[in-house]
C-alpha cells in the first residue's frame, strides 16, 4: 500500500502549486469544512474541478486530500486559490466552549466520551 501523493513525480506537484509549499492564507487547517460557491469553469484544473464538486456540501480539508489522494499541504494550496478566487467558503466545525450553555453548543458530549473511555479500558 502506498500513501497518496508519496510516489507521485516531485514535478507534478510542483506543477499543481505553481511551485509553491504553503497556502497563502492560513484559514486552512485539517478540519476545517470546505463548501463550493459556484459550478466549475472550463479550463480549470483538474483538481479544482474535483474539489468544487466534492464540495457542494461541507467537506474537510482531509477528506479532500484523501480523494484526491494529494498531500494535504499541496491540497491547502490548490484550495487557497480557490479561496483568494471567490469560488469556495471556508468554516471551522463548531467547538466545544465553556460557559452557559455549553453543553447544548458543544461538538462532543464530554460525559459520553467519559463512558466510551471507561467502557475501553474495560475490554
Amino acid at each position: 500500500m502506498t500513501r497518496p501523493g508519496r510516489d507521485d513525480a516531485p514535478d507534478r506537484l510542483y506543477t499543481l502549486t505553481g511551485g509553491r509549499s504553503r497556502p497563502d492564507t492560513d484559514a486552512f487547517d485539517l478540519v476545517t469544512l470546505v463548501v463550493s460557491e459556484c459550478d466549475p469553469v472550463p479550463g480549470m484544473p483538474s483538481e479544482q474541478v474535483k474539489i468544487l464538486g466534492m464540495c457542494r456540501a461541507p467537506t474537510a480539508v482531509v477528506e479532500i486530500a484523501a480523494e484526491l489522494r494529494l498531500p494535504v499541504g499541496i491540497t491547502m494550496v490548490l484550495l487557497s486559490d480557490l479561496l483568494l478566487a471567490g469560488k469556495i467558503t471556508v468554516r471551522h466545525p463548531k467547538t466545544g466552549h465553556t460557559g452557559p450553555g455549553a453543553q447544548q453548543n458543544s461538538l462532543f458530549d464530554t460525559a459520553m466520551l467519559e463512558k466510551v473511555l471507561v467502557g475501553l479500558r474495560n475490554l
